[in-house]
C-alpha cells in the first residue's frame, strides 16, 4: 500500500503524519510506503517547520531530512491513500480529481479516529509548541487506528 499526507505547505501536519507512519512501518515491518506533500507551493524544498521536526524528534522520530513539495495530479496514479489534514485540503485535491476512483482515494485523517465528522486537524503553524504536541497526538491516534485495520 502506498500512503500520501497532505496539508497546505507540506511543513507541519503532512510532515509529521509522514514520520509518524513511517515509523510505525519500521516497527511492525509493513509492507507500505508513505510520503507528503502540500495543496500549494509555498514550502517546496524546504525542511519541516523547526516545530514539527521538535515534535517529531521527542517523540523518538526524526523527520528533518523531509522536503516540501506540492501535490500533483500524477499523485493520484502513485498512491492509493491519499490523507488530507483538514476540508480546504480535501477541495483542493478533489478539485484536481479526474476520475471518482481517484476522489476515492482521498480521505480527511481524523475520520480515522472520528468516523464519517470530517474533522480537521488544526494548522499549528501560528500558534506554539502545545499545537504541535496536539497535531502529534491527533495524528499519531488517527495513523495507529488506520496501521491496525491494515493487519
Amino acid at each position: 500500500m502506498r500512503v500520501l499526507m497532505v496539508c497546505l505547505g507540506n511543513i507541519c501536519r503532512s510532515p509529521i503524519a509522514e514520520g509518524i507512519l513511517h515509523h510505525q512501518i519500521e516497527l511492525k515491518k509493513l509492507e507500505m510506503t508513505v510520503d507528503s506533500a502540500g495543496t500549494s507551493d509555498y514550502h517546496i524544498d524546504e525542511s519541516p517547520d523547526s516545530r514539527a521536526i521538535a515534535v517529531a524528534k521527542k517523540n523518538g522520530i526524526d523527520i528533518s531530512n523531509l522536503r516540501g513539495r506540492q501535490f500533483t495530479v500524477d499523485d493520484f496514479d502513485q498512491f492509493d491513500v491519499i490523507f488530507v489534514m483538514d476540508y480546504s485540503n480535501y477541495e483542493n485535491v478533489i478539485k484536481l480529481a479526474r476520475s471518482e476512483e481517484d476522489k476515492n482515494k482521498v480521505q480527511l485523517i481524523l475520520n480515522q479516529i472520528y468516523p464519517n465528522e470530517n474533522q480537521s486537524v488544526p494548522d499549528p503553524y501560528f500558534g506554539g509548541d502545545e499545537g504541535f504536541d496536539s497535531v502529534f497526538n491527533m495524528l499519531d491516534a488517527s495513523i495507529t487506528n488506520f496501521i491496525n485495520k491494515q493487519l
